[in-house]
């Protein structure tokens, strides 16, 4: 019986504290800002404000914006056709000479001044709250949902320099982009550049406007240069001026074109089957904050179309050896004993090792928490409460005319 009142207490402390935070989701009702969650690779996402911190392995924390704008602009210009001369007789291409499987290769970015290359990232950030039973046992204030954000940005990558560490000087022009951030299934904003009624909203300035970064052969953004062109470009005071311009942020840039699953380069000579680790960390704000060990190993390499593609996995588990830290710094952490836990984190990395450049790479989290009530009435389905949190990030070459 005493096991039953706790389970009750539990039960009932779950649903007042659910009260206090989602009854105040405030947060999206202002100006959809974005926050970047901070990342150690520093890829580019923006998510709804206060949504989380990223604790990188190798680089410094930084923040990610809260809007999921999770992303994410005057007119496109589009590059002329080339037009090439067709020979009369087709040369037959060399195969490019396998790499023996024992042979230890060096996963890195590679850098051409001139060369131009196009990208799609896709940043999400989502939590949702939803009650799961009796309609009439639902608590009157009970607000439940889907509160998040989703970027989507094709940008075209073209290299101006490279420094003798290898470092690269690109200029990145931004072609297309999708745009949306919802509050309790409310959307505020929903923007894509390819909608004739979207054409007014000053998020459309964005597209064919240019910034400036460097970036590592080990896929992170060192520094960013010069965005006062685009920045000028979205100058204003409404809820869209404000979230085209968190989208030229630092933090928000850096999430974008960091790659999260490069090695440092020190660990980046490997065979297939070799493998490497990094920390990241996540805040699910009532739930805690949570970091993951993620272990990326290099499970093959593949002789495609004149190339070789290295295919690399991630899994990863929750850091006992941050645990102890977190527990220290947060409060409501506590909260989310009341729930059991499950989650995936997986991701994928493909990368041209004949060209040096990312074919692809996608990371997504997804963390559900569920707590039932212990006592439900006679003949009744007990209630329960359903949470999530899902962090996507996905960044893949498409084609120039993409």
């Amino acid at each position: 019986m005493i096991s039953d009142r706790i389970s009750s207490l539990t039960w009932r402390a779950a649903i007042c504290l659910l009260l206090l935070t989602t009854g105040c989701a405030r947060l999206a009702e202002k100006p959809a800002e974005p926050k970047i969650e901070h990342e150690e690779t520093a890829p580019t996402a923006v998510v709804p404000p206060g949504e989380e911190t990223v604790e990188p392995a190798v680089e410094p924390k930084e923040q990610v914006p809260e809007a999921v704008v999770e992303t994410t602009k005057p007119e496109e210009q589009v590059p002329e056709a080339v037009v090439e001369t067709v020979k009369p007789e087709v040369e037959v291409e060399k195969p490019v000479p396998q790499i023996p499987a024992a042979e230890a290769v060096t996963l890195a970015l590679k850098f051409t001044p001139q060369d131009s290359t196009a990208y799609k990232v896709i940043l999400e950030a989502d939590r949702s709250v939803i009650w799961q039973g009796p309609l009439q046992e639902k608590p009157e204030a009970f607000r439940g949902g889907h509160t998040g954000n989703k970027i989507e940005m094709t940008f075209a990558q073209q290299i101006q320099s490279v420094n003798e560490k290898g470092n690269a000087v690109a200029q990145i022009t931004i072609k297309g982009l999708k745009y949306l951030t919802k509050v309790r299934d409310n959307v505020l904003l929903d923007f894509d550049n390819s909608r004739e009624k979207d054409k007014p909203s000053p998020l459309t300035k964005l597209i064919g406007q240019s910034y400036t970064i460097e970036i590592t052969p080990v896929g992170q953004v060192a520094k960013v240069i010069d965005t006062s062109q685009a920045q000028a470009a979205v100058t204003g005071s409404s809820s869209a001026h404000k979230t085209a311009a968190t989208l030229l942020s630092a933090d928000a840039i850096k999430q974008r074109h960091s790659i999260p699953a490069m090695p440092s380069a020190d660990k980046n000579l490997l065979r297939p089957g070799d493998s490497w680790s990094s920390v990241r960390t996540f805040d699910f704000q009532m739930m805690g904050s949570k970091a993951y060990e993620r272990t990326y190993k290099l499970k093959e390499i593949t002789d495609t179309d004149q190339k070789h593609l290295a295919v690399v996995e991630m899994s990863a588990i929750p850091s006992t050896e941050m645990a102890e830290k977190l527990h220290k710094e947060e409060a409501m952490g506590a909260f989310s004993k009341m729930f059991d836990n499950k989650e995936t984190y997986t991701g994928e990395l493909k990368l041209d090792l004949t060209a040096g450049k990312v074919e692809k790479c996608i990371e997504k989290l997804v963390s559900e928490w569920v707590v039932v009530d212990p006592n439900p009435k006679l003949d009744q389905e007990p209630a329960a409460l359903r949470m999530a949190a899902v962090r996507i990030y996905h960044i893949e070459k498409v084609d120039q005319g993409q």
